[in-house]
């Protein structure tokens, strides 16, 4: 699917695509025994199990290793030179088997410099489902300002993703979401397209799938923890990596020390369909671009006024349904032209928005029958869409949604989601609306986490976010009311601290980080003139 839930890289100056813009991944971007299998208490224990089943996973000796592993390694070099060490994790595939087969869970640590006054751990997940997060901890550490120097900051990616072990599904693309089209006909190829996909991850990945889940992404969380030789842990959580902090905190009561989850999504809205309910945020960023674009119309080229830009927009998805528009070696039909506009719109700053008013101008020219060599955001977008080199990507992210929660089957269902909702929104909300694999998957083998009815963590959301909209947070602010929100006005930009650059929200998590001690009222912080 679309990235529809990962940060970017903020403070290292790079970008990720799916909730933004250049180098890397993603696209909106969502019990408990010691084996956190049930609902029990996080210390009890099934009658037959040893005083520890998990022991010879907690107990574990970590091989701490230069994080390069090769010549061409960015990421392992970045992380080298900000201090980081590597080690793999080993997990049990099934908790419910912990005698069984294995996986490894990779991670990053930049260690506490401040060892006096240390913390503690603080682990990130960047989003996703199914980013990397391994990378982060040099721009986040960054970010931390002084603060940071008083924690072991741990980059993990999940299992199945980047280091870890893989899963990959052989797919022809790195996106399991298309738009429905404009008639039965091309509703009818999704389902089609939908269907080979779950049957291209059952071929493949058919004995692991059942255990692609965020429940057992906690369960490693947990053992990255022990692992560590920590009591508790703190928590960084983007987009999806904040379902994944309300269920790790569920699961494992007790062992986590300060939460920030920045991007919230409302855990009873979290599912595989998850774009649902963005249509209205997702337009509004939409006409936020189209007014800065039209004050360039000079650079760019696709209208002097806000409505002209619309129009152009409007025009290209028009003639990708009658035509599929030739850009580069890619045809781009009408099943995507939506996801390259919501793949356009995440990020709230001069860079983004220049790269995808680039993309709109290539696509403009090509519904002219030019000759279109795509720029470097669109060649991107395009290759990730419509070629099968992300496909472990997809695989991932995709096993992760159907794998936690059931999606509706019945075809119907989607198909007057659809209709109804392009009544409303014609552009977002045949995709927003639209079936994916996850309706031809194999049911989920547990069920959803049913999520604690309080925790004091700090919540950070922007009002604009297309990706998880503002909602999502004060629905989880009136859920949890020891919690406290940071809302940033006037931005329409998903994931906000260290991205998004703006002090009264930096300052504000840096203080909480630093002293365990949340605001003591919400607080509200001001987007950036333009």
């Amino acid at each position: 699917m679309i990235r529809l839930a990962r940060p970017p890289r903020g403070a290292s100056g790079t970008t990720s695509r799916g909730a933004s813009g250049t180098t890397r991944k993603a696209a909106l971007g969502l019990a408990a025994t010691a084996l956190g299998l049930t609902a029990l208490p996080a210390t009890a224990l099934p009658a037959h199990a040893a005083s520890d089943p998990l022991a010879r996973y907690h107990h574990q000796r970590l091989d701490w290793k230069s994080c390069v592993l090769g010549p061409d390694d960015t990421t392992g070099k970045e992380l080298d030179q900000a201090g980081a060490r590597c080690a793999d994790v080993t997990v049990p595939l099934d908790y419910r088997d912990p005698d069984g087969r294995t996986i490894t869970v990779a991670i990053s640590r930049i260690r506490a410099t401040d060892t006096a006054h240390r913390v503690g751990p603080l682990l990130l997940n960047g989003g996703g489902p199914g980013g990397q997060t391994l990378g982060d901890p040099p721009w986040v550490r960054q970010a931390m300002k002084d603060v940071g120097a008083r924690y072991d900051v741990v980059g993990v990616d999940p299992r199945f993703v980047g280091r870890s072990t893989p899963l990959d599904c052989h797919w022809p693309t790195g996106a399991a979401f298309r738009g429905a089209g404009h008639d039965r006909a091309g509703f009818d190829r999704t389902a089609a397209f939908s269907e080979d996909l779950a049957q291209r991850c059952r071929r493949h990945a058919g004995d692991v799938l059942p255990y692609v889940t965020t429940r057992n992404t906690a369960r490693d969380m947990d053992v990255v923890r022990a692992a560590l030789g920590d009591r508790r842990i703190s928590y960084l959580g983007y987009s999806y990596g904040s379902y994944l902090g309300e269920v790790y905190a569920t699961m494992f009561p007790g062992r986590t020390d300060r939460v920030v989850l920045d991007g919230v999504i409302d855990p009873d809205r979290y599912g595989p369909r998850l774009l649902r309910g963005t249509e209205k945020a997702n337009r509004h960023a939409l006409e936020g671009w189209a007014s800065w674009a039209a004050a360039r119309n000079a650079t760019y080229g696709l209208g002097r006024t806000r409505g002209a830009v619309l129009a152009a927009v409007d025009r290209v998805r028009t003639a990708a349904a009658r035509t599929p528009l030739r850009v580069g070696d890619h045809r781009v039909d009408e099943h995507i032209v939506p996801l390259v506009v919501l793949d356009g719109l995440s990020q709230d700053n001069d860079s983004a928005y220049g790269d995808f008013a680039q993309g709109m101008r290539d696509l403009l020219r090509a519904t002219d029958g030019q000759r279109v060599t795509p720029s470097p955001w669109l060649a991107d977008t395009l290759k990730f869409m419509l070629t099968g080199a992300d496909s472990h990507y997809g695989s991932v992210q995709t096993a992760i949604l159907c794998g936690d929660i059931a999606a509706p089957r019945d075809p119907e269902i989607y198909w007057r989601d659809v209709q109804n909702s392009r009544e409303r929104e014609p552009l977002f909300g045949p995709v927003a609306n639209n079936l994916n694999a996850c309706a031809f998957w194999d049911p989920p083998r547990e069920r959803p986490t049913t999520i604690r009815d309080d925790l004091p963590a700090l919540l950070v959301n922007a009002t604009g976010d297309p990706r998880t909209t503002y909602e999502g947070a004060t629905e989880v602010r009136r859920a949890w009311p020891s919690s406290r929100l940071i809302t940033l006005r006037g931005a329409d930009q998903h994931a906000v601290y260290g991205v998004y650059g703006t002090p009264c929200v930096d300052t504000a998590v840096n203080a909480y980080l630093a002293t365990g001690r949340l605001p003591a009222a919400d607080l509200t912080c001001r987007a950036h003139a333009r």
